[in-house]
């Protein structure tokens, strides 16, 4: 089967209204090719702003969610607040909220049940730390995240599911893993999920590759046959953004 080609914007702690305006209407002027879905991830400040002026061909994510609909948790967000305002995506267990805010896999696995049974659509991100890959356990490392996961949701879920693999040691360094290096792991990630879930779903599940992904490499790793598609950090501020959605053209 043809699996549809996705590339997500992860902007981070990043914008300013001004800036998201500016961006925007550079965005909205641009081409993007139909046969590829395009999603960005914003602050939850910014979603509002975001849902309102961005392309209607385009998504909008929040970059996190809590695991409760509502209640005292100070400082959250529920996957609800998120719809309300005009998510339809969210980015769950990225590595910067594995590592700095210590989130466990279990966590991270509760907060995607509840932002499915919220009707958000999910980018779940897996990834190994340099010593992992050093070590030799990038696939345990991601084979335990995903397991998480799978225990948790119900199959028909996984239509709702990109996997994003995102090796941390590429994530914002520039070093970039090889189109081989990221085709391997896509590869035994699809092929896990077909032993550990279904064969319907290992075809049918988008693998996304994130970790310094810009203009200059987007293109060659978008030909490696598991890669689906992008989760962009750094460039996906920039205009350089929709030469990435442009890869596969």
């Amino acid at each position: 089967m043809t699996r549809t080609f996705w590339v997500g914007g992860n902007w981070k702690m990043n914008g300013t209204i001004a800036s998201i305006k500016d961006l925007v209407g550079q965005f909205n002027a641009g081409s993007s090719p139909s046969d590829v879905e395009v999603v960005i991830g914003a602050p939850y400040v910014y979603i509002p702003l975001l849902a309102d002026t961005l392309r209607k061909d385009w998504a909008v994510a929040g970059e996190n969610c809590y695991v409760m609909h509502s209640g005292a948790f100070t400082g959250e967000i529920s996957p609800e607040m998120l719809a309300d305002v005009g998510a339809k995506w969210v980015i769950l267990g990225h590595s910067e909220r594995r590592t700095i805010l210590k989130e466990s896999d279990d966590f991270t696995a509760e907060k995607a049940v509840k932002a499915l049974e919220s009707g958000l659509k999910v980018v779940l991100c897996v990834g190994e730390l340099l010593e992992e890959r050093q070590a030799g356990t990038t696939q345990a490392v991601v084979n335990r995240q995903l397991d998480a996961v799978i225990k948790v949701v119900k199959e028909s879920d996984w239509a709702n599911i990109v996997v994003a693999y995102e090796p941390v040691w590429a994530i914002g360094t520039g070093k970039v893993a090889t189109p081989a290096q990221a085709q391997e792991v896509h590869a035994a990630i699809r092929k896990y999920l077909e032993t550990s879930v279904s064969p319907k779903v290992a075809e049918e599940t988008r693998i996304a590759y994130g970790g310094s992904v810009g203009a200059k490499n987007c293109k060659e790793i978008s030909e490696q046959p598991d890669v689906d598609g992008f989760l962009v950090g750094g460039a996906s501020l920039k205009p350089e953004f929709l030469e990435i959605i442009s890869a596969t053209q």
